[in-house]
């Protein structure tokens, strides 16, 4: 039996088949958040059908990009598929395809992925984190997925607060992770930057752009490089204060930046973590794109049994 599975990005959709741990079909879409889930669930239906010829599917999960509650239900959009809060994925599910629906966190079905296939394989105690537009984290506590009342318990670390006098967050809190080191708040944060006066850094930014730039000796992106490493170590060292884990896996696409980048959180978290016990490491996401599309099994399996 397969799987239908759904990731639902901020810039694209990744759909897959999933069948014992492995995407055996993958296909990708415009996300088109801004416009609404509504308008783009035709369009996923019509390209699940066209992967699933001669497929036996037990049902369908999605990984959405905020916050679900443990019953299923998506009570927050912070500015992604801003209908997606009225919708009933389960109905269309049943309706489209006759099939349930489970459905989560979408850095929280990352963390699945890695601990039940990929980097965090064999620990019961990890966390992730999820570094690109935004910043996501979740956590697996004894062998458990950690949800908390409302859903929201761990997968909200891009929001805790580096600096009480920051910036903004689209959280509605002042100083969040997101808001100081993120692909999103690239451009505000080589604006405020003092060495971009003569940067060859040209817009849109994204860190591939900002590391390259970097390693050719641009000040303005070695500066915005270094500062959101300490912001990316600081975060870690209070995920490991607050949930006391035995790894912590780096993901997104910023984690392919190279080893140099998970050495400079280690040696971070080595020096500033309080971990009289040990260390905790630091690894990359093996799984990459294909973790939340993974753990479909698991919470199907979950959620049915």
């Amino acid at each position: 039996m397969a799987l239908l599975a759904c990731d639902l990005g901020g810039t694209s959709i990744k759909l897959g088949i999933v069948r014992e741990g492995e995407v055996v079909a993958r296909a990708s879409l415009p996300s088109g958040a801004g416009a609404g889930l509504g308008a783009r669930l035709p369009a996923i239906a019509d390209r699940w059908r066209s992967m699933t010829a001669g497929e036996s599917l037990e049902g369908i999960s999605v990984a959405f990009p905020s916050i679900v509650d443990p019953s299923g239900r998506i009570t927050s959009d912070i500015g992604k598929y801003p209908d997606a809060m009225g919708l009933d994925l389960k109905e269309w599910a049943r309706a489209e395809f006759g099939l349930p629906l489970a459905i989560d966190n979408d850095a929280r079905m990352a963390a699945i992925g890695e601990w039940r296939y990929g980097a965090g394989k064999g620990y019961d105690d990890l966390v992730m984190v999820t570094l690109g537009t935004g910043i996501g984290t979740s956590v697996i506590i004894e062998g458990k997925v950690l949800r908390g009342r409302h859903g929201q318990a761990g997968c909200l670390g891009g929001h805790l607060v580096l600096r009480y006098d920051g910036h903004p967050c689209s959280c509605g809190s002042i100083g969040c992770a997101e808001a100081e080191a993120s692909t999103s708040v690239l451009h505000r944060m080589a604006r405020d930057e003092a060495d971009c006066g003569g940067s060859t850094l040209v817009p849109p930014l994204d860190y591939e752009k900002v590391f390259h730039e970097a390693a050719q000796g641009d000040p303005c992106a070695a500066s915005l490089r270094d500062r959101s490493i300490r912001a990316w170590s600081a975060l870690a060292v209070s995920l490991i204060h607050a949930y006391d884990p035995e790894v912590i896996v780096v993901g997104g696409g910023v984690a392919n930046a190279g080893d140099w980048l998970l050495r400079s959180i280690q040696e971070y978290t080595d020096r500033h973590a309080w971990t009289p016990w040990g260390k905790v490491r630091v690894l990359r996401s093996r799984l990459g794109d294909d973790a939340a599309l993974v753990a479909g099994e698991w919470l199907f399996q979950e959620r049915q049994g």
